[in-house]
């Protein structure tokens, strides 16, 4: 029969099958845990500071495009070509982004694309001479289009359980990046003496500063979870075959769609308006409207489109929004002016709801990789004729109907494709169930 045990055995055995944490181990876990969220809060705020600066190259130029004319002796040719420099760079550049992080990491991959922003917007209003303007030009574009197919990537990989919200932050800053440049190039250009190429070139300085929140991911692939990451990615790409995915397809058409009819919109509303007879300044005003609608919508659709199983109800009211303001600026464009730059500034932010369904139309950090690079390449691609047709059609007939029409009719392919595109389904379960 079993004895009682003591008081000292039983303090014994509890000491042997129980061992407190040293105290050193506690302040280790402590400083590790710590660690991990400042380096968080320091990934959102690169994450910020990246998005803020994906569109002052090329609104910074539209606002002086006139003036870049003059000095650089550009013909209004080369001048109408550069409306369609930037979606032809995401489109070439961007393809290549998911190879690059591979090889080299993500945060490394961004990191450089800030930098190649920051040089050549630096370098570009000094480079002397419209090829060497292009060129710089590209260089900058080069960094954007990166770094635009990454977001979607980083945002899957560290946040997976806040891409709604974390899409939707770095939309916001996307946002007001590009509503920030178009309505404060010219009076900061006034202010630096009204020198088109100081006004340019000081935007350089603030994709400068946002390399330094990047710097200490640069390496990061060297650690156990990003080694897990790219040995996974890897692993996934060459047997995930994107092209045979209908909703990759249908979803790289309505991302080009809604880029078609945002690069309508930055380079010709403005226009519109004047000629109905509204000021010029309060036309820029509208327009700035227009683009400033997508800071506080790009941070809730995203949050919204995560909580549905299917994202067609949003497509179709974002749909509804651009056909109403096309018809307002086709019947009374000035009189309803401030009604139509707020509904088409709520049909642009088609842009975040494409980049959110990017996230959640793949199961996979590699999935997202390749399904954001085809869409955004394939869409920029198809982006590319929209504005030269418009100008084309606005130059021989003499007016806006045309034109307008033709936006209004692209809003129901838009509108189509964007449904089929938010199904609830992922590309891997098409790419490999074919």
């Amino acid at each position: 029969m079993m004895g009682v045990m003591t008081g000292e055995e039983l303090r014994t055995l509890t000491s042997r099958t129980v061992r407190t944490p040293a105290a050193s181990e506690v302040r280790t876990v402590r400083r590790t845990g710590t660690a991990h969220a400042w380096r968080t809060r320091l990934l959102v705020v690169g994450i910020v500071l990246a998005a803020f600066n994906l569109r002052p190259a090329i609104t910074s130029l539209g606002a002086l495009l006139e003036e870049v004319r003059d000095g650089l002796g550009m013909s209004g040719g080369v001048a109408g070509l550069l409306t369609s420099v930037p979606p032809l760079c995401f489109a070439v550049f961007g393809v290549t982004a998911p190879r690059l992080a591979r090889r080299f990491g993500a945060g490394a991959v961004v990191c450089a694309g800030m930098a190649a922003i920051g040089a050549g917007l630096l370098i570009r209003p000094y480079a002397g001479g419209t090829a060497a303007f292009l060129a710089t030009s590209a260089l900058a574009l080069m960094g954007i289009a990166v770094s635009n197919v990454l977001m979607p990537v980083i945002v899957k990989r560290r946040f997976p359980d806040r891409v709604g919200s974390m899409t939707g932050l770095y939309s916001m800053a996307l946002a007001l990046g590009t509503a920030t440049a178009a309505a404060v190039t010219v009076p900061l250009t006034d202010a630096l003496g009204g020198d088109w190429q100081s006004g340019l070139a000081v935007w350089a300085a603030l994709a400068a500063a946002a390399v330094l929140p990047w710097l200490p991911f640069v390496r990061e692939r060297d650690g156990a979870r990003g080694a897990r990451s790219e040995r996974t990615a890897s692993a996934a790409a060459p047997a995930l075959r994107i092209t045979r995915s209908r909703t990759a397809w249908a979803l790289a058409v309505f991302f080009g769609l809604q880029a078609t009819a945002a690069y309508i919109t930055m380079g010709w509303m403005a226009q519109i308006f004047r000629d109905a007879g509204v000021p010029a300044g309060r036309a820029g005003l509208l327009l700035a409207v227009t683009m400033v609608m997508g800071v506080p919508l790009a941070f809730v659709i995203p949050r919204l489109a995560t909580r549905l199983p299917s994202q067609g109800p949003i497509v179709l009211a974002l749909g509804v929004s651009g056909l109403v303001g096309y018809a307002g600026l086709y019947l009374a464009p000035a009189a309803g002016a401030w009604v139509w730059a707020v509904l088409l500034g709520v049909a642009n932010c088609a842009f975040p709801l494409a980049l959110t369904m990017v996230g959640m139309r793949a199961r996979t950090g590699a999935g997202v990789a390749q399904l954001s690079a085809f869409a955004q390449s394939t869409g920029y691609l198809i982006s590319i004729p929209g504005p030269l047709l418009v100008g084309v059609l606005y130059q021989h007939s003499g007016g806006w109907g045309l034109p307008i029409a033709l936006m209004a009719g692209l809003m129901i392919p838009q509108m189509i494709v964007g449904v089929l595109a938010g199904r609830d389904r992922t590309v891997e379960d098409e790419a490999s169930s074919r």
